[in-house]
């Protein structure tokens, strides 16, 4: 019998510059999920969540538009099992650009292109990985990109690894 060890991602010496990630898992933003995130974050532009307010918007054709921080905090999490399960630090988030609307009702993927991988200088469990992300919506449009850095175990490091508790009935598939 074989046990097959829990793992997701990629850790430092997995990553190939010039290599991209299309981020298994899209989702689409309901009504829900952008009026409870808009009000979580106190975000007071009705935009968001009224849609009688929305239509007085002529940018949006009067259609209530996803509030830009969920659109964000989404494809971040849709980037992780590729780019940063492993990680052990966010470094730096940066050139975010907006460049299309995402509505409620639209489904969101993400793909990332790795732009520079480094071993760390200070960190030796760890190395920089360099990337960059973009969101699309059911249409194919860019709908926000971004440059991002993240340090990122490396294999040897034993970090995300070996975290699986050992049942104490023995392991599972043995004969009683």
């Amino acid at each position: 019998m074989t046990v097959n060890q829990p793992t997701l991602g990629r850790f430092f010496e997995d990553f190939v510059v010039g290599d991209v990630y299309q981020h298994p898992l899209g989702r689409t933003i309901s009504e829900a999920d952008n009026t409870w995130f808009t009000l979580l974050t106190m975000n007071t532009n009705q935009q968001h969540f009224n849609a009688h307010a929305a239509r007085q918007n002529p940018i949006t054709g009067g259609r209530v538009i996803v509030n830009s921080g969920l659109s964000m905090a989404m494809m971040l999490g849709m980037s992780v099992v590729d780019m940063s399960q492993h990680a052990v630090a966010n470094l730096a988030l940066d050139n975010v650009r907006l460049t299309h609307p995402l509505y409620v009702g639209d489904t969101l993927y993400a793909e990332s292109l790795c732009t520079a991988t480094r071993r760390s200088e200070s960190k030796p469990f760890a190395g920089i990985v360099s990337m960059h992300t973009r969101g699309l919506n059911q249409d194919g449009e860019e709908i926000l990109s971004w440059d991002r850095s993240v340090m990122v175990a490396t294999r040897e490091s034993g970090i995300g690894q070996g975290y699986f508790p050992a049942a104490r009935t023995g392991p599972l598939g043995d004969a009683e």
